[in-house]
């Protein structure tokens, strides 16, 4: 199973639309809309999770689409880097 990270949405985006999206490519796994957690509204990101060969075809259709307006960035994620963790004065 392979992760894509899908950047440049519109913050309107929903996980049902990304899914509906994705699905046109191959099975989805999960959609995760990335929220902030102050607003409640999206951040203009999501991961996407498809068996390999087609989250590759996906990501190769999708990047540079129009998507609600703006043109979307599809690639594989990358393993996040590990953060110090915050000093509490």
């Amino acid at each position: 199973m392979k992760k894509l990270y899908v950047g440049n949405l519109p913050y309107t985006a929903n996980e049902d639309e990304l899914r509906a999206l994705f699905a046109e490519h191959g099975t989805v796994h999960t959609v995760n809309v990335i929220m902030d957690r102050e607003t409640g509204r999206a951040r203009g990101f999501a991961f996407v999770e498809m068996d390999d060969a087609d989250a590759m075809t996906a990501m190769e259709a999708l990047n540079g689409t129009d998507f609600g307006g703006r043109a979307l960035k599809v690639n594989e994620a990358r393993q996040r880097e590990e953060r110090r963790p915050r000093r509490s004065w």
